[in-house]
């Protein structure tokens, strides 16, 4: 009996050493393209100044099926995306690494940028969404097909959308004081959009959209301020008839500069000339 249990046992083990062996054998090649990606030009570029020096990607071939086909957009144009790259470069990251160490921005920074080349309309709203910043990693500016590098105002507007998104995410490492959204509240709204950036200022709030809410408000102070100079931002404010107004503005102002220098050392007027020379060479 014990020999015949010993037999049964050992052609068990004959058999799971053959099923082993068989499924070792039957290891195929992976079914996951480990090609390397054929690299063109601007692709080396971009590598060479922002994924080697900051880990920072710029994306700008992506499939139009991952996004929303109610917004109809599409990628950039290739002779599209060096100009606005080299605009984040000269006014964005250089003026915070000059004033912050050379690894500020390798610190704080989205770690992706997608670009696109058509303007994202709001489906059942009269607005365009200029610019997005998801979870602090990835920031994405739209319409960089229709920018005019000859006219300083075409410019601004993604350096201002940059500026704006990036201000989020410093706020989400480091949030604002809340007596910031106390200075008058009740003249928030959700109709923003209704109003002109004139009529907002009257309010107290530099931007239409900076008036609908404190987080807005906040970030379009900054963006407002690093793409103008100190007189260009001066002026506006020194434009605003309501006495109120104004103080209310000088007061939020003083809160971002004081932001800026208690939490990162950077002292926001010089980082504003900084940037507003950059912006300035940028201008073909």
């Amino acid at each position: 009996m014990k020999n015949y249990i010993n037999i049964i046992l050992i052609c068990f083990a004959l058999m799971f050493t053959t099923s082993c062996s068989d499924s070792s054998d039957s290891i195929t090649e992976s079914q996951i393209d480990t090609t390397p990606p054929i690299l063109n030009n601007l692709d080396i570029w971009l590598r060479n100044n922002f994924v080697q020096p900051y880990n920072i990607e710029i994306q700008y071939k992506w499939d139009i099926n991952d996004t929303d086909v109610d917004r109809f957009l599409h990628p950039p144009f290739e002779s599209s995306v060096r100009p606005v790259a080299e605009a984040i470069q000269k006014a964005w990251i250089e003026p915070y690494n000059q004033l912050g160490g050379p690894d500020f921005i390798k610190k704080i920074a989205p770690r992706q940028f997608t670009l696109v080349g058509s303007f994202n309309y709001n489906p059942n709203s009269p607005t365009i969404t200029l610019g997005l910043a998801e979870a602090g990693t990835k920031i994405t500016l739209f319409n960089i097909d229709f920018l005019d590098f000859t006219n300083i105002n075409s410019i601004k507007q993604p350096l201002k959308t940059l500026h704006h998104e990036y201000a989020h995410i410093l706020n989400q490492n480091i949030p604002f004081d809340i007596s910031y959204g106390l200075i008058n509240p009740a003249d928030y709204t959700a109709q923003w959009f209704n109003i002109s950036n004139e009529e907002a200022r009257e309010l107290g709030f530099i931007t239409a959209y900076g008036s609908s809410q404190e987080g807005e408000d906040f970030v379009e102070m900054v963006s407002e301020m690093l793409t103008n100079s100190k007189q260009e931002f001066d002026a506006i404010v020194d434009g605003i008839t309501s006495d109120r107004a104004r103080e209310i503005i000088r007061l939020k102002e003083s809160l971002v500069v004081e932001y800026y220098q208690t939490n990162f050392g950077i002292d926001l007027y010089e980082l504003q000339a900084l940037t507003h020379e950059a912006t300035q060479q940028l201008v073909n």
